[in-house]
């Protein structure tokens, strides 16, 4: 399984003006929580793809954030502001780690975490490309599982496609729908009991 952990926490709806950079920051001033459905592909060099899924994800700022991967493999991935939950369904394995231990520099920090962006990340406006506008995010720190993640919008400022390039020369391809901004979720989403009988891994 590729690590599909490590990038979540993405489907969002940005606000209406100023170009793709802006746009990013003023979605982590002003958006509490978000729903959408998702489909993921991982491609090789030559852009054949090698990997996909689907399912839903939900989060609330900071930290807490629940993706349910629906297939081929059925996964779930909770985040309860402290702690950080993947269960293996079909493995009935369960892996827990800190959430600072498991976001670090990665992708997620863009937009689960505080308002300090540009602190791990250097942002530039990309450019249009097929009717998106496009924001390249780039790691400061060296020892991320991504040289830069590339965020395209659409005509109604939301978060469509995300494009994240791992140093071994795959593609990460993340394509939303069905967003929602600002939905009320309930607490419980973001609570998780590792399942009776299953295998707990970490801390």
């Amino acid at each position: 399984m590729y690590k599909f952990f490590i990038f979540l926490f993405f489907a969002l709806p940005l606000s209406a003006y100023a170009g793709a950079t802006d746009k990013l920051k003023n979605f982590i001033a002003s958006t509490h929580s978000a729903q959408a459905n998702f489909t993921q592909e991982v491609r090789d060099k030559s852009g054949k793809r090698i990997q996909s899924a689907s399912g839903t994800m939900q989060f609330v700022r900071p930290g807490k954030f629940r993706w349910v991967y629906q297939k081929p493999f059925e996964q779930l991935i909770v985040g309860d502001g402290e702690k950080f939950w993947l269960h293996d369904v079909e493995l009935n394995q369960v892996t827990v780690k800190k959430i600072d231990a498991a976001l670090g520099s990665s992708p997620a920090a863009l937009l689960s975490g505080n308002n300090e962006i540009e602190r791990g990340f250097k942002l530039k406006d990309n450019g249009t490309k097929d009717s998106l506008e496009w924001l390249q995010a780039t790691p400061r720190a060296k020892d991320t599982s991504f040289e830069k993640i590339l965020m395209g919008f659409n005509a109604q400022s939301e978060l469509m496609v995300m494009e994240l390039q791992d140093a071994f020369g795959h593609t990460t391809v993340l394509r939303f729908s069905k967003l929602q901004r600002n939905p009320q979720l309930s607490p419980q989403l973001f609570k998780f009991v590792p399942p009776k009988g299953a295998d707990v891994l970490g801390e």
